[in-house]
């Protein structure tokens, strides 16, 4: 408890050590919880001793707003959203959550008064590895949305403990080792074992009449495993509304065979702990070999039965009836991962809770909505029959009867189609047999979105064509958005600061200077009102301000460069960057053929006037998928060769990022003079690192594919650099039948690049190291990188000539942000709870701490 006075009235105010928010209160409660918590003295902590003992003083503050929030999940009349999702990529929490708290600037003072490095600390925390790339960031991003919004909600998804991998450059490979993001604790989690359920697999099913004669089926499991919830709090920006993350870890029912180890059996003691926590151990894990595969389709079937055996449990301490629960609960299925959920809670409501079928399915449709998040047909996941009815034998005979009941209106439909009924079907019977996922979830869901207007209408026209024309009313579109209040509050505090110094004023006299203040920040939870700075991108003072804080961030990318990596580059040259998943259609080679472009030109012509630039890359390859580890070993080979070349010195540099994660993305993305968005039209769904690079002020030269199309509409065409084949462009080329060889004889830079390649120039003399790639983009070039090439040299060389005029680049610049209130995350919730869950805001109140309620007060 701390003392002080109000001078405003002369009074004492008692502050809580665990909530108090002045400055002697927060330094004293991290020295309790250094002494208390972590029991160390100053003299042994640790820099991590130090970090937790602030993390778990941020918390405690975090707390009455997480359990009052929690409360509202069991109110009768609250409807709460529950988000269910493989993947989670929230990010380190503490300054998120000094931000969301509204604490940041106080916090940093007492942590420095008490003779601590705040830098230090935040750089300590550890991400948490709970996702790869775009599906996992835009789950978090609604999180902290849905907050924001006083939304309830639950997070639903896996507690991996080693996250996907952490990425190594040996040799300019891709190596993966653990991601041990556990190792030192998690301070923001706590663990419910309370509140654990029972999962099963295997086994069979067998059929039973029950006491009132109705023939019912009974599913007798090979084994169980337990779910153990851990749960995180969500908290939204100046509000009190702290949501749930609630992941759950896999663990033996039985961790301990005390006879066995007695037997001197002691790997069998053990081995159903270890078998058991094997399920949650990795995301994603390599699915090449069958053991792979069984072992994503358990971790996909865990979660799910998990959340809803949970979702269940929560509205039955209200309710005697789960008549309503589809009233009670908004489940949304973020990609195709979830959607054995339709079969699981048919399974629930009728195995488990004695429903008729016609009313579980009622229940089943309207409680389950699905996000569809990619155009790649081999993405729409499915299972072999085989795996599916070892696994799942229950869900297997349920998914026949939905399959038989929803084909029986298909003929009605389309009476004497039978290819319609083939493709329409669950199961996919033109081979070996497979239950189709994304099936499934489109006819057990009352909504189906994409997640841009050219990914729905792609989606509408290609692979869930036939699902439109049956059910044209359950589309819509959802164009995805990002937080303001990580990608630009955090992570650009400057530009922040300076937008916040000039949007939203009052006429004088009509606020209080903290009213002020804070208005002037409506924009951070307000994003249209971004569009102020309009009034702005002509103004002098103003654009060189803009520059200057441009430059101070490129300058600390630099540094970090430099010490990190070794690399040298120069922060007055055009800062290039592409940093995502590395994948084929997201061309990372392509902006390579660039690369060697500008070098053939510069060897060609070493006095050529050229604006100096800097090229980044960053992101992961999937552990199995070869074309893209050759990919990044590409980007490195080119780089070695450009960046110790004498003759190019500082015109040219290659830059890597190892390990592309949420805390290097903050430094990122304010960095950036030029986002590259360069898929083939057509196959990215919609993209959000579109979104961060925009909203800090970088142009993009992209094409017309996913949310591409929307940045262009609101940006400006002029204001957006354009290149490449349109997706229809695409459809008819591939049509007229594409011969990516004439493209290499007709284009002597073109041809000169890939005989670089092929010739071992990038390789030191090894002509069959990238063959593999140059072979397939001779003779296959599946996303057609030799097509668009000419376009977008064309097109990069418009960036060097518009990048000369700094005056009007910073015009365009100022502009691209002012913007983009469009791709809030808060305007993609909106309109989520408006069309889709039906769902209101609920504001949390709390009460004011006082010593008389201090004390533990227990009521029978």
């Amino acid at each position: 408890m701390t003392l002080s006075t109000n001078k405003s009235s002369q009074q004492i105010v008692i502050e809580d050590d665990r909530t108090g928010l002045n400055i002697d209160t927060i330094r004293r409660a991290i020295a309790d919880n250094l002494f208390y918590l972590q029991g160390k003295l100053a003299k042994t902590a640790t820099i991590n001793d130090y970090y937790l003992a602030l993390a778990y003083t941020v918390r405690d503050r975090l707390l009455q707003r997480w359990l009052a929030t929690a409360q509202t999940y069991f109110k009768p009349d609250v409807k709460v959203v529950c988000y269910f999702s493989a993947e989670f990529l929230v990010g380190p929490h503490l300054a998120n959550n000094l931000i969301n708290l509204g604490i940041y600037d106080r916090v940093l003072q007492a942590v420095e008064e008490s003779g601590l490095n705040f830098t230090q600390l935040i750089e300590q925390e550890e991400e948490p590895g709970l996702g790869n790339g775009g599906l996992g960031r835009l789950a978090a991003c609604y999180m902290d949305s849905l907050a924001s919004l006083e939304i309830p909600a639950i997070g639903y998804g896996i507690r991996y403990e080693y996250g996907i991998f952490d990425q190594e450059i040996k040799d300019g490979w891709q190596v993966e080792t653990s991601d041990k993001w556990l190792q030192y604790g998690n301070p923001w989690e706590i663990v419910r074992p309370e509140a654990a359920v029972e999962v099963k697999f295997d086994g069979h099913t067998e059929s039973y009449t029950d006491e009132l004669g109705n023939e019912r089926v009974r599913w007798v499991p090979g084994y169980i495993l337990q779910g153990i919830p851990y749960d995180t709090p969500i908290l939204g920006y100046e509000v009190n509304t702290a949501n749930t993350m609630r992941l759950w870890k896999a663990e033996a029912c039985k961790s301990f065979d005390f006879a066995k180890f007695n037997q001197g059996d002691y790997y069998g003691a053990v081995e159903n702990k270890v078998v058991s926590e094997n399920l949650t151990k990795v995301l994603y894990p390599n699915d090449e070999q069958m053991k792979g595969k069984k072992l994503r389709l358990q971790q996909q079937y865990f979660f799910v039965s998990c959340s809803l055996q949970d979702m269940i449990r929560i509205h039955l301490t209200e309710s005697d009836s789960l008549d309503n629960f589809h009233e009670k609960f908004a489940a949304q299925l973020n990609d195709t991962h979830p959607a054995i959920a339709v079969a699981e809670l048919m399974r629930l409501l009728v195995d488990e809770h004695n429903l008729n079928w016609d009313r579980a399915w009622n229940i089943t449709q309207n409680t389950l909505g699905y996000t569809n998040h990619t155009l790649l047909p081999e993405a729409l996941e499915k299972w072999s029959l085989s795996l599916f009815s070892s696994l799942l034998p229950r869900h297997l005979a349920i998914i026949y009867e939905i399959n038989r009941q929803f084909l029986d209106r298909v003929m009605m439909e389309y009476p004497n189609d039978k290819q319609k009924l083939a493709t329409l079907s669950l199961i996919d019977e033109s081979g070996e047999k497979y239950v189709r996922m994304a099936h499934l979830a489109c006819v057990g869901s009352h909504a189906i979105n994409g997640v841009a207007q050219l990914h729905t209408k792609l989606l509408k026209e290609t692979v869930l064509k036939d699902f439109y024309q049956l059910f044209a009313e359950k589309f819509n579109s959802k164009t995805n958005g990002v937080t303001p209040r990580r990608w630009m509050v955090l992570s650009n505090p400057r530009l922040s600061e300076l937008i916040s110094s000039k949007i939203g004023d009052y006429p004088s006299g009509t606020l209080s200077p903290s009213d002020l203040l804070r208005n002037r920040g409506r924009w951070i939870n307000h994003l249209e009102e971004i569009k102020q700075l309009e009034s702005l991108a002509d103004d002098g003072e103003f654009k060189q301000q803009w520059r200057e804080i441009k430059q101070a961030v490129k300058q600390e990318l630099a540094d970090y460069t430099e010490q990190k990596l070794g690399v040298m580059v120069n922060p007055d040259s055009l800062f290039d960057i592409q940093v995502k998943r590395i994948h084929e259609y997201k061309r990372q080679h392509l902006n390579v053929l660039y690369i060697i472009t500008l070098y053939n030109r510069l060897k060609q012509n070493p006095n050529l006037d050229i604006v100096p630039r800097t090229f980044f890359f960053g992101g992961k390859a999937a552990p199995g998928y070869y074309m893209a580890k050759l990919m990044i070993k590409l980007i490195n080979s080119v780089g070695d060769v450009v960046n110790n070349d004498p003759d190019i010195g500082e015109r040219l540099k290659v830059v890597f990022l190892p390990d592309y994660n949420v805390k290097l993305a903050q430094r990122v993305y304010p960095a950036a003079d030029l986002s590259e968005q360069i898929s083939m039209a057509g196959k990215e769904a919609s993209g959000t690192g579109n979104m961060k690079f925009s909203l800090n002020g970088a142009l993009t030269i992209g094409t017309l594919d996913g949310a591409n199309v929307e940045i262009r509409e609101e940006v400006g065409e002029e204001n957006f650099f354009l290149f490449g084949l349109k997706s229809h462009e695409v459809d008819r080329l591939k049509a007229q039948g594409y011969n990516p060889y004439d493209y290499y004889v007709n284009n002597s830079e073109l041809k000169e690049v890939i005989d670089r390649l092929a010739g071992g120039d990038f390789s030191q003399g090894n002509k069959e190291l990238f063959q593999p790639m140059i072979d397939n983009l001779l003779h296959n070039d599946p996303y057609l990188l030799l097509a668009d090439y000419q376009s977008y040299i064309e097109c990069q060389d418009r960036v060097s000539q518009a990048y000369k005029n700094q005056e009007n680049w910073t015009r365009m610049s100022i502009l691209n942000v002012a913007r983009m209130g469009k791709f809030s995350s808060d305007r993609s919730i909106r309109e989520y709870c408006e069309d889709i869950w039906d769902v209101k805001a609920v504001p949390i109140e709390l009460t004011e701490y006082s010593q008389a309620n201090a004390a533990l007060q227990v009521t029978n």
